[in-house]
Formats: C-alpha cells, structure tokens, sequence
C-alpha cells in the first residue's frame, strides 16, 4: 500500500540523519495520499540506517493505524502530524527535525525573522518563523499547539523541542524546507554574534509576497 510514499518518506528520513537535520532516533517525516487521504509516517525508536520503505507506518487522519508491515509503532508524534493535515487540508508532507540553530531558537522561545530574501519561499506570513508554545511530545497539548503557528506559516518552531516544515508538494520539498529553517538560524545566530546582539533589519511580509519570476526572460 502507498509503496510510492514509503519510499519517498524513508528516503528522506535517511537523508535528514545524514545532512545532521536529526541525530540518533529524533525527528520524524510523513506524507499524506492524495486519493486515499492516508498519511504514511516514520515509526518510533528506529535508528534511521536501519530504515526500509517496509518499516513506514501508514494512519489515517482519526490516528487509526491501516498498515504496519514490520509491527512498528508509528513515531509518537504522530498527533501532530495529523493535526497539521486537518487544520491545513493544503499539506501533503511534513519535515520534523532536531537541528541544532533551530533548536536553540526553539529552547529560548524565539521567532526567527526574515532576514535574508531567500525566505520568500517558506510561507512566513508574518515575516517570521514563530514558535508553538510547548506541549509534551506525543501528547493533545502538543498536537493542539501547533494549530496557529501552521495556519500562519510553513515552517516554525516548537518551544523547547525542534522544527517543522510542511508543503503542499512532496516529501523532499518539506525537507528543503526544514534544511532553510536551520541556515537561516544560524545566518541569524551568526548575525547577532557578529552586531553584539543588537537585532538586524528584517524583510516586511509585503516585500516578501512581491516576488515573482522576471518577466523580461521569454521563451522561444
């Protein structure tokens, strides 16, 4: 079932512990079906090396479990995932990571602003990644903490806990997502490093949604 998205997600999964995103069993990735309206999402407690396509849980939206080929429990954080589908029916795929930068942001409670251009492609509303006021992992509190900050943006933090991304595409554009998250919190680290802690200037979210492709290129 959904063979497709296992392997995408699993993929990921790898590649997010190689890139350093996650380290040892932290973080967790899914993608939810188009048609069947069926999320498949990593397991619990599995050092991501040992990950295969077969080990990918597959739920639907009310946290029942449809498939398990390899009796695995689906990550804890499940509840989130699955909150972030029903409040954004738009997401089909979620990046949840550990990363450092981030994280450190997310331990002071800190939003991240838009200090660089680049940033026009995550969703930021605001001009910010904001952060989820803390809820114990695989918990309600923290299913429930997520409902504003994902209505506001694609990417936020969760306070004392780590970084989400989501996109209406595939997996892998959720994980570039979460990739950018962590550049831009440590160019913002680096950024009050250097100006003594002074805050730099920041893009308003009018500049940020005037981008659009340069119509001068033409196609023959």
């Amino acid at each position: 079932m959904l063979e497709v998205l296992k392997k995408e997600v699993c993929e990921i999964a790898k590649r997010a512990q190689k890139d350093g995103l996650c380290k040892h069993k932290s973080g967790n990735f899914s993608a939810r079906d188009e048609e069947t309206g069926y999320v498949v999402i990593t397991p619990t407690s599995v050092d991501r090396e040992l990950l295969t396509p077969r080990d990918m849980v597959v739920m639907d939206l009310e946290a029942n479990v449809i498939e398990n080929l390899s009796n695995l429990k689906p990550t804890s954080e499940s509840l989130m995932h699955l909150m972030i589908y029903k409040t954004r029916p738009d997401v089909h795929s979620i990046a949840h990571t550990h990363s450092v930068y981030a994280t450190s942001f997310a331990v002071l409670k800190k939003e991240i602003p838009a200090i660089v251009y680049e940033v026009a492609n995550l969703g930021l509303t605001k001009s910010r990644i904001p952060v989820a006021p803390y809820g114990r992992p695989g918990t309600d509190s923290l299913a429930e903490s997520v409902i504003e900050p994902c209505k506001e943006a694609d990417c936020f933090l969760l306070e004392k806990h780590g970084a989400v991304a989501i996109d209406k595409g595939n997996i892998y554009e959720a994980f570039l997502k979460a990739a950018y998250i962590e550049e831009l919190a440590e160019l913002y680290y680096r950024t009050l490093t250097v100006n003594g802690g002074k805050e730099p200037n920041y893009f308003p979210p009018e500049e940020l949604e005037s981008w659009e492709y340069p119509k001068k290129i033409k196609f023959n």
